[in-house]
């Protein structure tokens, strides 16, 4: 393992060296890949465009997200930038040099990435939906096949940046970033398969959620009752990370497992909200463009709220808390205001 993690700082080295000016496309490619851009831009398109991609797009982060904490717990990866300090692989000889930036001092176990695995699961829902879209309208064959190829490329390319971008910040070794590209690929598939997703009872969504944080804190509780300390990866973080404000409580495991728990309660409460259900009829063109403008102007807002992580217990809240109001936004309170709107200037008109 050793011998496979030195040729990933290699390449490391190489991609910092040799492509240092295309740090900001690389910068771009981790925040773009991170699962708050599914959360907060591309879900609300696809919810007031085609609902059915929206809610595959929310159970396969969330669902991958989950799998992705469970495996890094089960395979304590190791990351680059504290791993070149502490491996004894180099013997006498000088380790290499890593860079670092605000980006890469991520708190969490390396394997498999979670940036990788996340945009190949997301990019996979949109890829077979734009193609599902496509036969659905009856696309010419030949026009359909040069879709299929340009789509399933653009992926690729989307994926391959993606995958270059973690290992040129030294979050990552190459062989975790493709772990993570094959699990998410999987996770999407088989997610997809499920047809309950698409009308899923409020109770459902519930049981779901409480299923999921149960088995997540009880595997942690069982294997540190074993002596298996599972937030080993936090203080090493910490102590090889260049600048101390770069390490973030939110890249922690216990964080993004609340903000993914937010997510599904928030997706299941906006579904199963009276004030969706009179909503459902309203499906002119405007009116949906309405609602994706409204709601990523307001979740642009939201996004801007932080909150001090001194206090762990009140930062998990308040990251749950936020993650199910984002979800509430472009499911109910949006599309219910404009309604409500409409319908006072109808009712003006008339009068």
């Amino acid at each position: 393992m050793d011998l496979l993690q030195s040729w990933g700082i290699e390449l490391a080295v190489h991609l910092q060296t040799k492509y240092s000016s295309y740090e900001g496309l690389f910068n771009l490619a981790s925040t773009v890949a991170d699962l708050h851009t599914t959360f907060f831009c591309l879900f609300p398109i696809w919810f007031h465009l085609r609902r059915d991609t929206a809610l595959r797009l929310i159970w396969v982060a969330v669902i991958g997200d989950w799998l992705n904490l469970v495996l890094k717990w089960v395979l304590f990866g190791e990351r680059p930038y504290w791993w070149v300090h502490e491996t004894r692989f180099y013997g006498a000889e000088s380790a290499p040099s890593l860079r670092q930036f605000p980006i890469t001092c991520e708190t969490g176990p390396g394997s498999p990435s979670g940036h990788a695995m996340g945009a190949a699961g997301v990019w996979y829902v949109m890829v077979t939906a734009l193609l599902s879209l496509a036969t659905e309208k009856q696309c010419p064959p030949l026009l359909y096949r040069f879709l299929q190829v340009g789509l399933w490329m653009l992926m690729g390319v989307v994926e391959l940046l993606v995958c270059m971008s973690r290992v040129y910040m030294a979050a990552h070794f190459p062989h975790q970033v493709i772990a993570g590209v094959i699990t998410g690929i999987i996770v999407a598939e088989v997610v997809s398969q499920q047809k309950w997703i698409y009308s899923a009872s409020l109770t459902k969504y519930c049981c779901t959620t409480i299923f999921l944080t149960s088995f997540a804190v009880g595997f942690y509780l069982l294997l540190k009752a074993m002596g298996v300390d599972l937030l080993w990866t936090m203080e090493k973080a910490q102590k090889w990370c260049v600048r101390p404000e770069w390490v973030h409580l939110d890249s922690a495991p216990f964080a993004s497992l609340l903000r993914n728990m937010g997510s599904l309660t928030g997706l299941g409460l906006g579904l199963h909200s009276p004030l969706y259900k009179g909503t459902k009829k309203s499906t002119s063109t405007t009116f949906k463009m309405g609602c994706i403008t409204v709601s990523l102007f307001l979740l642009q807002l939201l996004d801007g709220w932080t909150f001090s992580s001194e206090n762990h217990k009140i930062f998990y809240f308040l990251s749950f808390g936020k993650s199910t109001v984002a979800l509430l936004i472009p499911t109910t309170l949006v599309p219910w205001a404009l309604c409500w709107l409409f319908k006072g200037e109808k009712k003006d008109k008339k009068q």
